[in-house]
């Protein structure tokens, strides 16, 4: 073995050792949000049923395709056991509980599954029931990821968000009864209007539900987005960087605080158990399976992805073709890159033998400017380096 490339044949924690996830992407949505650049579908309220159905029957059709393919294509070996499954859009829960259910089962049922796999599942708070709760929790859902956004009712408004203030307190109660075990909410920062109490008030709220894990993600305003439009007439101001970063300390003052772990730039875990397996293998750099709209695969360097037209997909997968709209291979250098760029978003960084080699001068001057840190050979991120993390890779690559 080539020592320098011990980092991508032999790794510790990262890469294969990651575990092996499969992501399945829902795009639906009863509105597209301002600020939304995901793949999503806003169908027409007298053909919805009908589109979902058929997209549905596709992702059963692509699942069974690809699963019993295997990795050689031939069929000839099967996948690694399944560590992670993650159901997300769009807005899954705007399916029918049976088919969401169902999705699920395409995977549990036709590949090896690991006992203790964390299955994850979007939902909105005004999508969900408790009779779906109860249908997910049936189907072996473990984990729901509920985007909850802010707990103040001029901030979500600002957002286009089709929920009260109160609703998601109602949809964690409502998915515990059900037996979820895990549930975890997604708050956006920096809205514009948005101020230092309200985001205060955002964060008293979600902890007052005692869910597991909480995600709290800086507000970006893409351009070819609702709100990338109205900015660049000046219809809304622009983020402001400085409130954000007043934003994000304020965050992990309070959750730590309340004994939340500070796992990731944007994460927060009750325990390590509540951390979101499936998350934490994107940032191992581990490999992932993608279906449906829009969806981003990886395996061992191989990257690809599915058009965002539901249309061109499902097409490509009911005549019975690939339906991936482009590829590419990593280099070693690109594969280094990415290694940093997602390990370092995790507080712990990375293990020794998962390090990509290192200009000794080049971590010195990261060490000097207070960007990283070692201890006992792991490479991490300091608080500023967490913040500038763009800055903490280009220093270090």
């Amino acid at each position: 073995m080539n020592e320098q490339h011990r980092w991508l044949e032999r790794p510790v924690e990262s890469g294969r050792a990651a575990g092996f996830g499969v992501y399945l992407h829902v795009p639906f949505c009863s509105h597209r949000c301002g600020y939304c650049d995901f793949a999503t579908h806003v169908a027409d309220p007298t053909q919805v049923d009908a589109v979902m159905a058929r997209y549905v029957a596709a992702l059963h059709r692509d699942v069974d395709r690809v699963l019993a393919a295997g990795p050689a294509g031939d069929g000839s070996r099967a996948w690694p056991e399944v560590t992670s499954l993650f159901v997300g859009g769009g807005t899954p829960t705007l399916l029918p509980a049976d088919d969401l259910a169902g999705i699920v089962a395409s995977v549990t049922e036709h590949t090896a599954v690991t006992p203790d796999a964390e299955i994850t599942v979007e939902a909105n708070p005004e999508t969900v029931t408790p009779a779906m709760f109860t249908a997910l929790a049936d189907a072996g859902v473990t984990r729901v990821s509920m985007g909850a956004q802010s707990f103040v009712p001029h901030v979500l408004t600002t957002l286009e968000r089709g929920h009260g203030a109160d609703r998601p307190l109602a949809a964690v109660a409502e998915a515990r009864a059900a037996g979820i075990q895990q549930v975890s909410l997604d708050l956006i920062y920096g809205t514009p209007g948005e101020s230092m109490d309200d985001w205060q008030t955002s964060l008293a709220t979600a902890l007052a539900t005692d869910v597991d894990h909480l995600s709290a993600y800086a507000l970006s305003i893409h351009t070819n987005t609702p709100f990338g439009r109205a900015r660049a007439t000046g219809a809304i101001p622009d983020v402001d960087d400085d409130a954000a970063a007043d934003r994000f300390d304020l965050a992990g003052d309070v959750l730590g605080g309340a004994g939340f772990d500070h796992y990731e730039v944007s994460n927060w875990a009750r325990s390590p158990a509540s951390r979101s397996r499936h998350n934490v293998l994107y940032w191992r750099h581990g490999d992932y399976l993608a279906f449906g709209v829009g969806a981003h695969g990886h395996l061992d360097g191989h990257r690809w992805w599915n058009p965002r037209s539901i249309d061109a997909w499902m097409a490509a997968v009911e005549q019975g073709r690939d339906p991936v709209a482009s590829r590419e291979d990593l280099d070693v250098d690109e594969r280094r890159l990415e290694r940093l760029l997602l390990g370092l978003r995790l507080r712990d960084g990375m293990h020794p033998h998962d390090v990509p080699p290192l200009d000794p001068m080049a971590l010195e001057d990261a060490m000097a400017h207070d960007l990283v840190e070692t201890a006992c050979g792991r490479v991490r991120a300091t608080d500023r380096g967490w913040y500038l993390l763009d800055e903490t890779v280009r220093r270090l690559a």
